[in-house]
């Protein structure tokens, strides 16, 4: 389960609705004239597809995947060549790369570390301070591990989603709560000493005790950084389907009494709430995804990955053979492209900026003083340090309070 750059939030998806965003498809952007600090590479493929997910995937094919490492390079030279500016040095100098998916750690040996070693050649990474590799319980080894080490990937991901064994056939994961844990014990072995937890709750049949249960087994274990995500049914996959013939239904009272008991049982163990589905030990808050939340400049790598990056962003196409011969042609790889407008980009400040923990500045709501002062009235909007933060009933309706500015 995959944050990077293509997965937006449902609030900036309203957000650019509202704006008015205008795509094309097959026009190639303008060169990359500036600076690109923040990196995401999308790697789609899985050993076994899970129902509840809708980002970009398939399964995975070992006569392909080797191709496919070949072909991001090509798309990470191809990204260097088209700049022309009288700066020779490299303009991708990241501060961040993050490797989403799909299942990154479904690379073999090899694949990883040429992959790894391609990114060292290709890139200036001196002012490199955080590299995330997303992991599944069922892909992680020792030998993984120290490789991902040895190449400077300093963060990892975790793809647990629950303690609960019947919970995670449900969700068709591949491990089950014995392996999470034994993974997670590898890769602190290895002498990780960043690792996110991804959880998951609101799944069908999900109690009470069973989500209690789960995050107290996080705690346990003591991940620097943990993510909670709320199941929500996605079109094109197997549980939405499921959903819309009655056999899954979602509830929204009890979606709020599991958001409510994270944010008690989390913080009361010392992780701050730093984002509406995270939570982190001091310091160890994702930069990466703070520079999305904050409107920087990203560059999307692979299939499917979105890039922003001043007024313009664009995607690439979202099937892998697709991609790969582009690349290998020489072709661009994006397949839409829109030009961003101030408006718009105001409106995504605002969605992600109210989804953290420092809020947005007033000035940027100063057109909105009587649905500001509503929204602190029902107490779910308050003013702290000269911006509007969430309050804590205010973060369980965070997608409502961001309508009322769109």
């Amino acid at each position: 389960m995959s944050k990077g750059a293509n997965h937006n939030s449902g609030a900036v998806e309203a957000a650019v609705s509202a704006a008015g965003s205008r795509a094309y498809a097959g026009e190639t952007p303008a060169i990359i004239r500036r600076h690109v600090r923040h990196i995401y590479v999308h790697i789609p493929f899985c050993a076994r597809i899970c129902p509840y997910c809708a980002f970009y995937k398939d399964l995975l094919d070992r006569s392909q995947t080797s191709r496919f490492c070949e072909a991001l390079l090509r798309e990470l030279e191809l990204n260097e060549s088209r700049r022309r500016t009288g700066d020779r040095r490299s303009l991708l100098r990241p501060s961040t790369i993050y490797f989403g998916g799909g299942t990154p750690t479904a690379l073999n040996i090899a694949q990883l570390e040429s992959l790894l070693r391609g990114f060292h050649e290709r890139l200036e990474l001196s002012q490199l301070v955080e590299w995330t590799i997303e992991a599944n319980p069922g892909s992680v080894s020792a030998r993984k591990a120290a490789l991902l080490k040895k190449f400077g990937v300093n963060r990892i991901s975790l793809g647990v989603q629950s303690w609960d064994d019947e919970l995670l056939k449900l969700l068709g994961r591949e491990h089950n709560a014995q392996q999470a844990e034994e993974s997670f014990r590898i890769l602190r072995d290895a002498g990780f000493t960043n690792v996110n937890v991804d959880l998951m709750f609101g799944l069908p049949g999900q109690t009470v005790d069973q989500w209690r249960a789960t995050l107290e087994r996080t705690i346990a274990l003591g991940p620097e950084h943990v993510s909670t995500y709320c199941l929500t049914y996605e079109d094109d996959t197997e549980f939405f389907l499921r959903h819309a013939r009655g056999e899954f239904r979602q509830d929204s009272d009890v979606d709020a009494e599991f958001f409510e008991m994270k944010i008690g049982i989390l913080e009361d163990a010392g992780y701050r709430h730093y984002e509406i589905s995270n939570y982190a030990r001091p310091g160890f808050e994702s930069v990466h995804n703070r520079a999305y939340w904050l409107g920087k400049d990203y560059l999307g790598i692979g299939p499917s990955a979105v890039s922003t990056i001043g007024m313009q962003r664009w995607q690439n196409v979202c099937d892998y053979r697709a991609y790969i011969d582009r690349a290998f042609s020489g072709e661009s790889t994006h397949t839409t492209t829109e030009n961003l407008t101030r408006e718009m980009k105001r409106t995504e400040r605002i969605a992600l900026g109210l989804r953290t923990h420092d809020g947005i500045s007033a000035s940027e709501l100063k057109n909105f003083a009587q649905e500001t002062d509503e929204l602190i009235g029902l107490q779910l909007l308050r003013k702290s340090n000269g911006n509007f933060v969430l309050t804590r009933r205010g973060k369980s309706l965070a997608d409502s309070v961001t309508e009322a500015f769109l």
